[in-house]
């Protein structure tokens, strides 16, 4: 895993299979982003089978047989859509084609899982749920900062112990390294890659909406700015938003791509998670100046001040949810609606935010 770019943070657990040997077939198609190579991975490490690949580049589909060498190339999408064995299909593609993937995969009868953000208009969001509702196959996000770290998942478990009492506000920072040289041009234009709030703030939006528990929210204010990368003037380089849900829950994100090169990793991503009984911070990738490893969890309560580092203790128990839920059709992994009101409120401040400079 290459630690200093978060393009392809693709973390490895250990093996925790849910189903039987060629029981769960899944293929990857659009290789875009490497976070294909996270969501293989989850999926490899719960019992799925990893059966075919396709990307009309072949550098893409070289580089990913490399990792995964037992995986069959398509000839084209349609050769893979069409193979009644695959149960779901794996993509990365460029943001704003994410949801026309979809579409194709859940017309062929097979449940869709995404990388984040899963689409960039309000439009693609209503024609995604009606071919859910039309279809009834799966519209799955990996929605990594939580699903793919294990402080984050530990911290779900806390909460849902009470270790806090009831979580009242949540602050995300989600600063990331942009990596010119191994970035693509869509990267660099709005239209394709959505802006910073429906992309990479995605992240913090569903993190917002799980630890609270809420259902819905609304977007008080928010902003996009690109203060320092002139030379792609359809990029934004900052954002944040504030956030009030239906139950009462506020918060606050900022993302950015400011992450300087001396930081030994591609993001020093923190979560704080205030509660009526306590709080929570997560030191997600590094602690720094202290410890290199991610996953630290400190919590503070009426027990005490408490520091845990729970890297490889936790697991990514998302990805054996996800395949029983496509296999038995139950929603325990997380809900079509949880997956899409992220997705719609990053829309939503995408859409409504005030442009500085």
């Amino acid at each position: 895993m290459d630690n200093k770019n978060g393009m392809f943070y693709a973390p490895q657990g250990k093996p925790n299979r849910v189903c039987s040997p060629g029981e769960f077939k899944f293929a990857a198609v659009s290789l875009d982003h490497g976070h294909i190579y996270g969501m293989s991975n989850g999926l490899i490490e719960a019992g799925g089978e990893l059966t075919w690949v396709y990307d009309p580049d072949p550098a893409k589909v070289a580089a990913f047989q490399a990792k995964y060498p037992g995986v069959k190339v398509a000839r084209s999408e349609q050769e893979i859509l069409q193979d009644s064995s695959i149960r779901l299909v794996a993509g990365a593609a460029i943001p704003s084609e994410r949801c026309d993937l979809g579409l194709r995969v859940m017309s062929h009868g097979k449940d869709y899982f995404t990388d984040k953000a899963p689409l960039t208009t309000l439009e693609q969001l209503d024609l995604a749920k009606k071919k859910v509702a039309e279809t009834k196959q799966k519209y799955a996000v990996y929605y990594s900062e939580r699903l793919h770290v294990e402080s984050a998942v530990y911290a779900g478990q806390l909460i849902a112990q009470g270790a806090i009492g009831r979580v009242v506000q949540v602050i995300g920072l989600g600063p990331h390294r942009i990596n010119h040289a191994s970035r693509p041009e869509w990267f660099f234009d709005k239209e394709r890659f959505g802006g910073i709030l429906c992309d990479i703030g995605s992240h913090q939006i569903e993190q917002f909406l799980f630890y609270t528990g809420a259902q819905n929210a609304q977007v008080a204010h928010s902003k996009t700015a690109n203060y320092h990368y002139k030379q792609y003037p359809q990029f934004e380089d900052f954002g944040d938003a504030t956030l009030i849900a239906d139950n009462g829950a506020t918060g606050y994100f900022r993302v950015d791509w400011f992450t300087p090169e001396g930081l030994s990793t591609w993001g020093d991503g923190r979560t704080v998670i205030l509660g009526t009984d306590g709080y929570i911070e997560l030191r997600k990738y590094v602690d720094i100046g202290r410890h290199p490893q991610g996953n630290h969890v400190y919590l503070v309560n009426a027990e005490g001040e408490h520091h845990l580092q729970v890297s490889g203790q936790v697991g990514y128990p998302y990805f054996g949810q996800l395949i029983l839920d496509c296999m038995n059709r139950t929603e325990n992994a997380m809900t079509q609606e949880h997956a899409f009101k992220a997705a719609e409120l990053s829309v939503m401040a995408q859409r409504q935010a005030v442009q500085v400079e």
